[in-house]
């Protein structure tokens, strides 16, 4: 998976995204402002994420849709707007950004 690709982050589900687009990076570097917390978003090949899995005691036929999921679901091909989250809510989504500062501020993230 190319690190610069868009991928769509779901909420609550298929077809329900955000305003824009955001890499994996772009997501936690929000999440990461709002809270005022260094987090790291890095990558990893497949091979070695499904080796790992395995060597958890991740079963077989879990591990392998996770590779397809990482392979060629989030690679960004997929990666549009819908309006979803207008639909479901009557409102425009609010961006990811404007959603971590209100959980943070709400403490949900807290230890």
């Amino acid at each position: 998976m190319a690190t610069n690709q868009k991928v769509t982050l779901v909420l609550g589900g298929s077809g329900k995204t955000g305003p824009r687009l955001l890499t994996f990076a772009e997501a936690i570097a929000e999440i990461a402002g709002a809270t005022g917390r260094k987090i790291r978003c890095g990558q990893i090949p497949i091979d070695e994420y499904a080796s790992t899995l395995a060597a958890e005691g991740v079963p077989a036929e879990f591990v392998s849709p996770m590779r397809h999921l990482f392979t060629a679901v989030l690679d960004g091909r997929n990666g549009h707007l819908m309006d979803g989250v207008q639909r479901a809510l009557g409102r425009t989504p609010r961006v990811l950004a404007d959603h971590a500062r209100a959980t943070a501020a709400a403490g949900a993230w807290n230890p």
